[in-house]
């Protein structure tokens, strides 16, 4: 089976136009995420190369290193070179040419349902939630809004339209996002009594929830949605939080009620006309109470998450197989679900140090 990796940042998408939306006023790319891409593209290809048959195509920007194993040049895996400004050209035709393409995009300026579109367009099969999906969970307000209209809890928020101040009567501390960034881009953690100056762009601003933030995935198909094993994530402290890894280590209980809130978000959010397929990520809150009564749903992340990079490592089994499976209608095999071994990942492959990390509420650390 021909396997296309396409992960937006080292496959020459920082060289594309659409990249000029990622560089914010100070002109630099926001803190961690092509370091977070990097690493989902090294863990896909680890991953991919445990079984037999996968053929796996990376597509890499010529400036970018991954590191490849011993499965390159001996027929698993090979690179192909991707020129100054060919990203797409160099996607459209990989995918034509593949069983399967797997594309790990920002949702920013709608980088992710391009390149999607593109390699579907392109005649590619791709792992991924179709186009109304993708457009619906990439905007954080409008995702909130039908999460609650399903019935799942949601922080409560208000758009915040572009040029405008957060009205004194909003209750600090509260959590600031862009509507359509990720890996933390444009998040900001009001204290209490801080003001918010108008941004450029449109944001979602909620009430800062306190309790475990916490990543589910899920391997989406057209018969079955497997919902993986929770994973606590860590953040940076301050003001501004950056993700820094997750632990897979959580308690019955709780794993459980995460576990059930997470297939609740995808059904609320699919419909007979948007469909969830490949891997979707559900971030969240689990609050005190043991039934439930305060955890709440943040955002639906409609593509690869950095969660792969500790699940990958649950068990001998690739977890890309077993995630192309699902999508493709056939049975989940994974023992990974249940011999999968306990501890902490980061998105860089280096400690996690406790001076670095806050526990914390909704999007990071705690409020001051």
């Amino acid at each position: 089976m021909r396997v296309v990796l396409h992960e937006w940042c080292c496959s020459g998408g920082l060289r594309m136009p659409e990249a000029a939306a990622l560089f914010g006023e100070t002109g630099g790319l926001p803190a961690g995420l092509a370091v977070e891409g990097r690493s989902m593209l090294a863990a896909l290809l680890h991953d991919g190369l445990k079984v037999d048959d996968l053929e796996l195509t990376l597509l890499l920007d010529g400036a970018v290193d991954v590191p490849l194993t011993s499965g390159l040049g001996h027929g698993r895996a090979t690179v192909i070179r991707v020129p100054d400004g060919a990203e797409r050209h160099c996607l459209a035709e990989a995918a034509a040419g593949a069983d399967w393409t797997v594309v790990v995009a920002p949702e920013t300026n709608g980088i992710l349902a391009d390149r999607v579109a593109l390699a579907r367009a392109a005649g590619g099969r791709v792992a991924a939630a179709d186009g109304p999906f993708i457009t619906l969970a990439a905007d954080k307000q409008a995702t909130a809004l039908a999460l609650a209209a399903a019935g799942v809890a949601v922080p409560a928020g208000v758009l915040l339209p572009a040029g405008e101040r957060l009205p004194d009567a909003f209750r600090r501390p509260a959590v600031a996002k862009a509507l359509d960034r990720c890996g933390g881009d444009g998040l900001v953690v009001l204290p209490r009594g801080a003001d918010l100056p108008p941004a450029l762009i449109p944001r979602r601003v909620e009430a800062f929830v306190a309790g475990t933030p916490v990543g589910v995935s899920c391997l989406c198909g057209p018969t079955e949605t497997i919902v993986l094993p929770p994973v606590r994530q860590w953040f940076s402290a301050g003001i501004h939080p950056g993700y820094l890894g997750g632990d897979l280590r959580l308690e019955s209980l709780p794993r459980d009620r995460a576990m059930a809130l997470a297939r609740r978000a995808i059904r609320g959010l699919e419909s007979h006309c948007r469909q969830a397929r490949g891997w979707v990520g559900v971030d969240m809150i689990l609050g005190d109470r043991e039934d439930g009564g305060d955890d709440r749903v943040l955002e639906i992340n409609p593509r690869m998450t950095t969660s792969f990079v500790g699940l990958s490592t649950l068990g001998t089994a690739s977890l890309l197989r077993a995630m192309l499976a699902v999508a493709e209608g056939g049975p989940f095999i994974w023992p990974g679900m249940a011999t999968g071994r306990d501890g902490v990942f980061t998105v860089d492959g280096g400690p996690v140090g406790r001076r670095d990390v806050e526990h914390g509420g909704s999007d990071g650390p705690p409020a001051p």
